[in-house]
């Protein structure tokens, strides 16, 4: 199955695309799909959980409630707006961590990526993702249409131009008066490929209602903001690595954890919003209790397998699961996995599938 195949099944199965009516056998076809590829033939990129097998962590623009979480830019640790927080490129000033209405996480991940807003009025910012120095993704949706914008570490630049060649032929493209190379999936369906810059690439990528005419529109008033103006323009209401802990503690609510299992990790996710966050919280408990039942599996220890197959089996009471459940295809995919693992069918590509690393 190609890169490009995954794509399109995760980008069919997006809940937020206006058009879509029933998307339940798309997830099931991706999974099958996924299972049934030899891995020599899985793609060099693992996906980011919530662009493609969560289907829309990345795209998903509701930002809905998981156990209560409530977590904002807004927290402390702060740092100023303005000039303390400068234009494209400028230095921190850490010196200056008070008094601001940003928290320094915030601040350090925007400082570090190229801070690209539509210039066109009425689009709105409904959802962040992986948010943080050289990875992440916003999406920015107006009268059907999505604009996702994800950005990379540079030195995987190479790879992803080489993947999307597979797609189409490039065709010189900006983003503003930022260079790049554009690739056609289809007659509604297009990404803009910038050039890396102070250490990461960013990729533009349409979904819902497009035209070329309307993303040569759009990409002609891309403009690049100071600090201070992207994150006003972000959704109010995001996990950030400063409160991780205890938003943590409000999605594991009822979740039993494997033995040895170190919250700790969770401060790694970056800075998302609610169904992401709940998503990624998900993803290392089960990828953990997988692992568990694979060394007592190997270790002839009967008692500790049945466990972690039980735990496998409980997912689908687990409530942060079950609060997503109508918000994307995270959950879906996620007790697949985990079902097929408690009747001891270890699917070949589980760590693509649920994010495990």
């Amino acid at each position: 199955m190609t890169d490009d195949r995954v794509d399109r099944l995760v980008r069919d199965a997006d809940p937020y695309r206006p058009e879509l009516i029933d998307l339940r056998g798309a997830e099931h076809d991706l999974l099958e799909e996924i299972m049934s590829v030899p891995t020599a033939q899985v793609p060099e990129r693992r996906p980011r959980i919530g662009r493609r097998l969560a289907v829309s962590l990345a795209t998903a623009a509701a930002v809905v409630g998981v156990a209560g979480v409530t977590v904002a830019l807004h927290d402390q640790p702060r740092v100023p707006a303005g000039p303390a927080a400068g234009p494209a490129g400028a230095a921190l000033d850490a010196s200056a961590v008070a008094g601001s209405r940003w928290t320094l996480a915030a601040v350090q991940a925007a400082q570090a990526n190229p801070r690209l807003l539509i210039g066109e009025p009425g689009w709105k910012a409904t959802n962040v993702s992986g948010f943080t120095a050289d990875r992440g993704a916003i999406t920015f949706e107006k009268d059907g249409s999505a604009l996702e914008m994800n950005w990379y570490p540079a030195k995987q630049y190479p790879s992803y131009f080489a993947d999307r060649k597979h797609v189409s032929e490039p065709e010189p493209g900006k983003a503003g008066t930022l260079p790049g190379d554009i690739f056609t999936y289809d007659a509604g369906d297009f990404a803009l490929m910038l050039k890396p810059h102070d250490g990461t690439f960013v990729e533009l990528r349409t979904g819902g209602i497009w035209t070329r005419a309307r993303f040569d529109e759009i990409l002609a008033g891309i403009k690049q903001v100071d600090v201070d103006t992207w994150l006003a323009a972000l959704p109010p209401e995001i996990v950030t690595p400063a409160r991780a802990g205890d938003a943590a503690a409000e999605v594991l609510a009822g979740i039993p954890l494997p033995p040895g299992f170190d919250t700790g990790v969770l401060r790694k996710l970056g800075v998302n919003d609610k169904y992401q966050f709940a998503a990624g919280v998900t993803s290392k408990v089960g990828c953990a209790w997988i692992a568990e039942w694979q060394r007592a599996d190997k270790a002839g220890d009967a008692a500790a397998r049945s466990k972690a197959a039980a735990a496998l089996r409980g997912s689908h009471n687990w409530a942060a699961l079950k609060s997503i459940e109508n918000e994307g295809g995270w959950s879906e995919v996620f007790w697949d996995v985990a079902d097929h693992v408690a009747k001891g069918q270890v699917p070949a590509d589980y760590r693509d599938a649920i994010g495990c690393q």
